[in-house]
């Protein structure tokens, strides 16, 4: 394998289980938990989900910008000769962690005092908050997902 094959599949597994990830827990787990579960146990839920989840978003927030600048550099000799799609590709994810950032930094931490003492409709709304954010990042995700698919051919 060679090493731009080796960054570009580690950039393109990062990228899959952050979107990917989120794609799910939008799509069906946080349906299921809705009409499965009262709002105590969805919420302890989601904290947890949250807690595993992050761990690989972290990851992948870590291993998109190494890989994409490495790739940049290997294809295209740096920033001021890629092509636009790479540009946009950088900004996307600069929205993306943008909004991750708000969700780690300020709603999970007003989510895990709700759910500490046990101040249901709080932790309710806390989490409305952190679900609007997270589809906006779905949306976003799926958008520079699209721009690298529909990028010209090497």
């Amino acid at each position: 394998m060679t090493p731009y094959a080796m960054t570009y599949t580690l950039h393109l597994l990062a990228a899959l289980v952050w979107v990917g990830g989120m794609f799910f827990a939008w799509m069906v787990l946080r349906p299921a938990a809705v009409g499965t579960l009262d709002a105590p146990a969805r919420l302890k839920l989601w904290l947890d989900v949250f807690r595993r989840f992050f761990y690989w978003v972290w990851a992948a927030v870590i291993v998109l910008p190494v890989t994409g600048v490495g790739m940049m550099h290997m294809r295209f000799a740096g920033f001021d000769t890629a092509p636009r799609y790479v540009h946009v590709m950088i900004g996307l994810y600069i929205a993306m962690l943008a909004l991750f950032l708000r969700v780690q930094a300020l709603q999970l931490p007003e989510l895990r005092r709700a759910v500490a003492g046990e101040d249901w409709p709080a932790g309710g709304a806390a989490l409305g908050r952190i679900r609007r954010l997270v589809g906006i990042n779905v949306i976003v995700g799926l958008l520079l997902v699209s721009v690298a698919a529909a990028r010209p051919s090497f």
